[in-house]
């Protein structure tokens, strides 16, 4: 599961139109709108956190936690994202 701005932020230009198909194919990406957008906001403001530099973060962190059961967050910034999410959402480096 993933947010489409992740999808967009990952995205590096090497990669043809065909592989990109074959990967989003694989991938559940999360509907994103006005709630979500709010929850995220709150999740920053709780982190004392703004700016561009944490939005996708913040909006992932939304998402992660509407997930049931052992979740686990894959990103390129651990730091950020730990502070977005509680202790029961496991953040890995990738």
């Amino acid at each position: 599961m993933t947010s489409p701005m992740t999808l967009v932020e990952a995205h590096d230009g090497r990669t043809t139109e065909q592989r990109w198909d074959w990967v989003l194919s694989r991938l559940k990406v999360a509907d994103v709108g006005k709630e979500e957008a709010r929850r995220a906001r709150r999740l920053l403001a709780d982190a004392k956190l703004h700016g561009r530099k944490y939005a996708i973060d913040a909006v992932l962190a939304v998402i992660a936690r509407q997930q049931r059961g052992q979740v686990t967050v894959f990103t390129s910034d651990v730091d950020d994202l730990e502070k977005l999410v509680p202790d029961t959402i496991v953040v890995k480096q990738v």
